[in-house]
């Protein structure tokens, strides 16, 4: 294990602790460092108008997108899983294209353009809801919303795949077990039996979906722009991409991550006691 360890260490750890450090310094790459102690949190808070939009954005993105695509992602896996082996192999490859196909996402922009050639607008002039294009990646009504319509699209990935090898794996005789304990309908066999026998595999998926739903970026950019308007699409990490590889602010830029580390690891560990209350 030590090899994998040291590698883990000098790679995801120490990285992760200079960046705490380097959060309370103002630091332009230029220069050496300059402790400034609380500052940059101070600024962020206080005097950052653009930080709390992306923050407030952040959390209602991650509030409606994580747990809509982990209980999509568990229940696509729990139909597909019931398929004949040939069968299933091809639906899973169907749902889980779009997250291995690069920037496919970009057609999107396509379904929501903001002429008449644009898929939504056609649709919608055509059966007389409208009567003239909505600039739908341009109008802060409709942006966050087609962000996470986008996002949604795109969350069958790992948890996914991690969810239809945790289904395949469970021992069969422990359903021949529940039904001589009284276990009658497959809702009990889902919550006393299949969600217990999958808990590493949940827990697994939940780790990867808190992760790509609080740090959603490249969808934001690509389909609202950098900067969005009115920063209706601005996330944190699009904050970050700005202050770390535009304006050099890398010890503001630590600050931000920071405060975003700090999010992913609470609610991680709320999810993992949501977790263990399966089955019980």
């Amino acid at each position: 294990m030590a090899p994998y360890f040291t590698l883990f260490f000098l790679f995801t750890v120490l990285p992760v602790l200079i960046s705490i450090g380097i959060s309370f310094t103002y630091f332009n790459m230029l220069e050496a460092p300059r402790w400034v102690g609380w500052d940059n949190y101070a600024r962020l808070f206080l005097e950052d108008d653009v930080f709390l939009i992306s923050l407030k954005n952040t959390i209602v993105f991650a509030a409606v997108t994580g747990p809509v695509s982990y209980i999509a992602c568990f229940v696509f896996a729990w139909v597909i899983n019931e398929f004949p082996p040939k069968f299933r192999a091809f639906m899973t490859l169907i749902f889980f294209a779009p997250s291995i196909s690069g920037n496919i996402y970009f057609i999107w922009l396509v379904v929501f353009s903001g002429d008449t050639y644009g898929y939504a607008n056609g649709f919608l002039m055509k059966i007389g809801l409208i009567y003239e294009p909505i600039q739908w990646l341009q109008d802060p009504k409709y942006m966050l919303a087609i962000v996470m319509l986008v996002q949604l699209w795109l969350s069958l990935g790992t948890s996914f795949l991690a969810f239809i090898a945790g289904l395949q794996t469970i021992d069969r005789t422990l359903f021949e077990a529940g039904a001589i304990d009284g276990i009658r309908n497959r809702w009990q066999e889902l919550w006393y039996i299949t969600l217990p026998s999958m808990k590493p595999q949940l827990l697994f998926g939940a780790v990867i979906q808190i992760t790509t739903s609080f740090a959603v970026a490249d969808v934001s950019m690509a389909l609202a722009g950098f900067p969005s308007v009115q920063y209706a699409a601005h996330t944190i990490v699009t904050h970050l991409i700005d202050y770390g590889t535009i304006r050099f602010e890398m010890g503001y830029a630590s600050s931000i991550a920071t405060i975003l580390f700090i999010i992913m690891m609470a609610t991680n560990l709320i999810t993992q006691k949501l977790l263990r209350k399966v089955g019980e």
